[in-house]
């Protein structure tokens, strides 16, 4: 059988190919949640944002993901958060539809890109759907409504996806996305930070996982939004020290990458790549 060009079934098989873009003109020009509303005078020093990028970069590399890197433009500031642009369910690759206006462009500039390295892909068309709100575990795909996502992209996403049971995942829009609050690090574990969810929304997670909690000084730094690279092994920030030691105390290896700067922005590791295929 040919091997295919796109697969993604969850969050945590072996990482292979990914797509990033380097953070040359990241700046905080609207400030959209408690994170950046924090550093929105200091603003991003770009040449260390730079710096901590390429870290990512090599750390991956090392690993022997293949790294794509999408060219940055001066009138995209927050394209470095390339899992919100774009995201695959399956072996279906899907250029977003995104809902602010300040990341409005960011779709053309990924679909040209797709283009030229030949990765097939469809444009999410029906409402708004983006990336950071779309989390797999293989049958099941949780699907946030941020307010960024909302249920008519949801619901074409589901006639788009009959073999896989998405669930809509209701959380307060000031963690903008559920990749912020939530996500799977194994077939059986996740990182949740409840306050953020529903109890409805918690119960319904406790279901299918065992919840590792971030607590809410780490969730600021965005505990929550690790890469799972494959193999129980996580790409994670030095400063999350309690998230990072209950993640070993379950037997996980954390590659430490200090990203210190590019989250001052709101997002870390999972919200600046996007995965193309991983092997389960």
């Amino acid at each position: 059988m040919a091997k295919k060009p796109i697969q993604c079934e969850n969050e945590y098989g072996l990482l292979k190919e990914v797509v990033v873009c380097e953070p040359t003109f990241m700046a905080i020009e609207e400030a959209i949640n408690r994170t950046q509303r924090k550093y929105m005078d200091e603003n991003i020093n770009r040449d260390i944002a730079s710096q901590q990028h390429q870290a990512l970069v090599t750390a991956m590399e090392k690993e022997g993901i293949r790294v794509y890197s999408v060219p940055a433009h001066d009138h995209l500031p927050e394209q470095v958060f390339m899992r919100d642009s774009g995201f695959v369910i399956g072996t279906s690759l899907y250029v977003a539809s995104l809902d602010r206006e300040i990341r409005k462009g960011e779709e053309r500039v990924l679909g040209e890109y797709l283009n030229k390295i030949g990765k097939p892909f469809a444009k999410a068309s029906a409402g708004t759907v983006e990336g950071g709100d779309v989390v797999l575990a293989n049958d099941e795909v949780y699907i946030g409504a941020s307010g960024r996502t909302n249920k008519e992209g949801i619901e074409e996403l589901r006639r788009l996806h009959p073999e896989k049971r998405i669930e809509m995942v209701s959380l307060d829009p000031d963690y903008l996305h559920l990749d912020c609050v939530f996500q799977p690090v194994s077939e059986t574990q996740a990182l949740i930070y409840r306050e953020a969810l529903s109890k409805k929304a918690v119960d319904m997670l406790a279901q299918r996982f065992s919840l590792i909690d971030v607590p809410k000084e780490e969730q600021f730094h965005l505990g929550v939004n690790v890469l799972s690279i494959g193999n129980k092994r996580v790409i994670a920030l030095p400063m999350n020290e309690n998230t990072n030691a209950q993640l070993q105390a379950h037997g996980f290896t954390i590659i430490e990458v200090d990203f210190s700067e590019i989250i001052k922005s709101g997002g870390s590791f999972r919200c600046v790549t996007m995965p193309l295929v991983r092997s389960n």
